[in-house]
């Protein structure tokens, strides 16, 4: 099993969403999230001052997928997400050891 941790622009989730729901994933975890990278944020002007805004909203979806799902779940998040422009965000996969749903104690990819 993989666990993959995508971070997208905000408009973007209902989208993701949809292209995964297409591949038969249905659970995800989504949290809204601040942060910068290259981009580095902006600056905005309010009541006259200038100021930077450092961190930017951003969007965090995580999901547990089994290891054959992990390549084509990746490349929909990269399809769906991507508008070509600085700040599209990344997508990071990484091992997990087990999963276990607390309802039924089911462990392994029958808890996922």
């Amino acid at each position: 099993m993989k666990k993959i941790e995508a971070i997208i622009k905000p408009f973007k989730l209902e989208e993701v969403k949809d292209a995964l729901g297409e591949m038969g994933i249905e659970g995800m975890t989504v949290s809204e999230v601040k942060g910068f990278g290259r981009q580095k944020g902006h600056t905005e002007i309010y009541r006259g001052s200038e100021y930077t805004v450092d961190f930017l909203p951003k969007i965090k979806i995580e999901l547990v997928v089994s290891n054959e799902k992990v390549n084509p779940a990746v490349a929909a998040i990269v399809k769906a997400a991507k508008t070509g422009k600085i700040g599209d965000g990344k997508v990071f996969v990484s091992s997990v050891e087990e999963a276990i749903r607390i309802r039924t104690e089911e462990k392994g990819e029958q808890a996922v």
